[in-house]
């Protein structure tokens, strides 16, 4: 059997509570080890102490104080922009891996299904945003077949799948996930747009992507499209198309304004519609957005581990 590495998670919100019960119920490479907060009431820890995980409500400083921390390999962060920053410059003079499940995009921006293997081996590796984990791939797998010249993506959400700490970095949300829409999605110009959905029932988490290309066969790139989603699917089980691709050809006598990049376009219009249901781990399955979240940094976390099994075991 291969030996399981140690983690902890800093976080004792939605996305940490999610992500403590993935390692737990899904991986044979890691081991839930700490679930850190810093509210000692927090469901989360109270979780955890139930399911005999260590715990500290004292934040990264009491992380640093467990007998278990000298153990740990691999540490996610599931809090905010702001903390994170602290908290990198702490782990990183321990040695310790980070996965940031924030938006504060210290380290490289990682889409398991996009640039998965690309960024192993960096002390922190950033996993953008929901939203960028649901739509990157999309844009990625459209500017394989032809290059996008403009990349928009719009992530609604159920408000109450929102904790404080994705209400806290909307701005940073925008900002990262706009960035690696350009950086890993391949996009010129890359923008961003998130909704909190009040809506009683909660929906499900939706996305919807707009890209700007140059003539293209529609047929090369829908095929594209679903292998994306295919690939994403073997991590992410509920993300699926909510329908067809869409596309429109706009023409030289009726060019679309781009205000972004101060600029007029024609040429093919491609349009994808998302629907991400969560897995129910922690919260219900119309948390779709935490889901990927939390499925993209295991994906990540459990490709660091076997990278380092293999480079031990040569």
């Amino acid at each position: 059997m291969t030996h399981k590495s140690k983690v902890a998670i800093i976080g004792s919100g939605n996305i940490g509570t999610d992500l403590m019960f993935k390692i737990m119920r899904l991986s044979d490479t890691l081991e839930m080890s700490v679930l850190v907060g810093v509210d000692p009431e927090s469901d989360g820890l109270k979780r955890a102490q139930r399911l005999g995980v260590a715990t500290t409500a004292d934040g990264i400083d009491g992380l640093v104080a467990l007998p278990q921390f000298k153990d740990i390999s691999v540490v996610f962060d599931a809090t905010s922009a702001g903390a994170h920053a602290k908290h990198d410059a702490i782990l990183r003079a321990h040695g310790k891996q980070i996965i940031d499940l924030t938006p504060a995009a210290i380290g490289p921006y990682t889409i398991p299904s996009v640039n998965g293997e690309a960024n192993l081996d960096e002390p922190n590796v950033n996993m953008v945003t929901c939203g960028g984990q649901a739509t990157i791939p999309i844009v990625a797998a459209i500017n394989r077949v032809a290059p996008v010249i403009y990349g928009e993506i719009v992530a609604s959400i159920a408000s109450k799948s929102a904790g404080p700490g994705t209400r806290a970095n909307i701005d940073e949300f925008t900002e990262t996930t706009s960035q690696a829409i350009e950086r890993v999605g391949g996009a010129r110009r890359g923008k961003a747009i998130i909704v909190l959905n009040p809506a009683e029932p909660p929906l499900i988490m939706r996305d919807t992507v707009y890209c700007l290309t140059g003539e293209a066969d529609p047929a090369a790139i829908e095929a594209s499209i679903l292998e994306m989603v295919a690939t994403v699917q073997s991590y992410v089980p509920g993300y699926r198309l909510k329908q067809k691709v869409q596309f429109e050809r706009v023409g030289d006598n009726a060019k679309l304004r781009i205000p972004e990049m101060d600029d007029e376009f024609s040429g093919l219009k491609v349009s994808v519609f998302l629907e991400v249901e969560g897995a129910a781990h922690y919260l219900p399955a119309y948390a779709g957005n935490l889901d990927i979240m939390t499925s993209a940094a295991l994906r990540t976390a459990e490709a660091i581990v076997r990278r380092r099994q293999d480079r031990a075991a040569a």
